[in-house]
This record gives structure tokens, C-alpha cells and sequence, in this order.
């Protein structure tokens, strides 16, 4: 005789906690591949801000490959790096997604991974939690709202 079991409870979904925002501003795309319908480019990351629980400047010299799929989506993986007002330099590796537009959604809106490295022992916390961005491009630049991950 099989012992039937009740379904589990979902799990509780982890809290989101806004760390910061990023404003990069980019120059315009060059591309440098094309592979049947995919398209490969590099966006210049020239600059921007940082406000939050940490605030600084984007230094120029950071890019954003973005790689456009023959479905219309895109992936995304930036590039950069961040001096905070007190001096800190803080590394920053952006990987996203972007599905194809569905009717009603915004254009340019995604969702990434940001990961964080830095030498400052005030912002290890960067470096040892989880965070998601959601993000959005214009032409100018692209602004990413980083939440932490906390249970």
C-alpha cells in the first residue's frame, strides 16, 4: 500500500533590503560581432553615481557586453568599478537577462546578479551577501536598483 503524503508548505520567500542605486552612464554601442542572428556589442560605461548605504562615483573604463539573441532576448554582463566618497575602490561584475518584450511591459527593464569585490573591511559585506538588481537602460545611461538578500 503506498503511504500518500500532504503537499509541503512553499518555503517563506526571502526579504529584499535596498543597498543602493547605480547610475552608469554609457556611450553609444559598438559592435564588434555577428554571429547568424546574434549580435554582439560593447557599451562604454563612462561614469555615474552611486547613492544608498553606499555612496560614489562610476569611473570611466567599464564596459557592458551585451548580446542580442537571434529570440530577442538579450544578455547582458557589465563590467566596472566604483570609488566611494571615502576613497574605497569597489569592483563590480553585473550579469542579466532580458526577455523578449511581452505586451505591456517596459522596454529595457531587467533583472541582474551585481557581485561585489573590495579591500575596504567596512564594506565586506558587500563581498559576502547575495544581491539582485533591477535594472533599467535608456540611451544615456542604465540605472540599477541593488537589493540585498536577506531571509
Amino acid at each position: 500500500m503506498k503511504t500518500m503524503h500532504a503537499p509541503a508548505a512553499a518555503p517563506a520567500a526571502p526579504a529584499l533590503e535596498h543597498a543602493c542605486t547605480i547610475v552608469a552612464e554609457v556611450a553609444p554601442g559598438l559592435p564588434v560581432e555577428r554571429r547568424g542572428a546574434d549580435m554582439l556589442e560593447i557599451i562604454p560605461i563612462t561614469g555615474g553615481t552611486v547613492t544608498g548605504r553606499i555612496s560614489g562615483r562610476v569611473e570611466p573604463g567599464g564596459a557592458d557586453w551585451c548580446r542580442e539573441r537571434a529570440d530577442g532576448a538579450y544578455e547582458v554582463e557589465a563590467r566596472y568599478w566604483f570609488r566611494t566618497d571615502s576613497g574605497s575602490v569597489v569592483d563590480v561584475v553585473n550579469v542579466g537577462r532580458i526577455a523578449p518584450g511581452a505586451p505591456g511591459e517596459r522596454h529595457g527593464l531587467f533583472m541582474s546578479t551585481p557581485q561585489f569585490r573590495t579591500l575596504d573591511p567596512e564594506l565586506q559585506w558587500l563581498t559576502q551577501r547575495v544581491f539582485v538588481g533591477r535594472a533599467e537602460a535608456f540611451g544615456t545611461h542604465t540605472t540599477i536598483d541593488v537589493f540585498e538578500v536577506v531571509s
